[in-house]
């Protein structure tokens, strides 16, 4: 559920951009904790939520944030093109770093590459998309993409599938089926299972 934000002393519930900002800080900050950990077995662990946590983050977008942009942001269609095959990317070097091992030189050189593309990704968003989100879309419609995006990261898929549509009508429909197989996976190998 959405946390509360306080503004000039009144509290209102978070809007879509509070809590997309606020998972942004939090994979970044994942990454750094990769980047610092020195046990391989942490690294992992660490890798792990970051990947399960962004393809979560990832799904909600495409199934909710990028259909009100399509629909209220002037460019919208451009934006989301844009927005899409970076997500793209990173499915795929999510892909990648699940199969390697953290002593692996190649695990540093896709950590570094995720990172890369999720500043970028990060930057646009914030500071183009969102305001523009919050300047073209009614409060009251942002607070309740906040909920849906919620919503949707509990049933979304935690691994990565870079072969599946980046499409709202795939995460719908098939999405929450995925999800349920990747968080079965998760508990049977001790993954991730938020």
């Amino acid at each position: 559920m959405a946390t509360p934000t306080g503004t000039a002393g009144s509290s209102a519930e978070a809007d879509v951009v509070d809590v997309l900002s606020a998972d942004h800080a939090e994979f970044l900050a994942l990454v750094e904790q990769i980047q610092a950990a020195g046990d391989d077995e942490q690294r992992r662990d660490l890798a792990d939520t970051l990947i399960s946590e962004l393809v979560r983050h990832a799904v909600a977008e495409e199934m909710f944030v990028y259909p009100a942009i399509r629909q209220h942001v002037p460019d919208g269609d451009a934006a989301v093109a844009d927005d899409v095959a970076e997500h793209q990317d990173l499915e795929r070097t999510m892909k990648d770093l699940e199969g390697v091992e953290p002593a692996d030189a190649r695990f540093d050189e896709l950590v570094r590459h995720l990172e890369r593309t999720l500043r970028h990704h990060v930057h646009d968003e914030e500071a183009e998309q969102f305001p523009q989100l919050r300047a073209h879309v009614p409060r009251d419609e942002l607070v309740a993409i906040a909920g849906k995006v919620e919503a949707a990261k509990r049933v979304a898929p935690t691994r990565p599938h870079p072969g599946a549509p980046n499409t709202q009508l795939f995460h719908k429909t098939v999405g929450p089926g995925v999800g349920l197989v990747d968080r079965l996976r998760d508990r049977l190998t001790g993954g991730p299972t938020h």
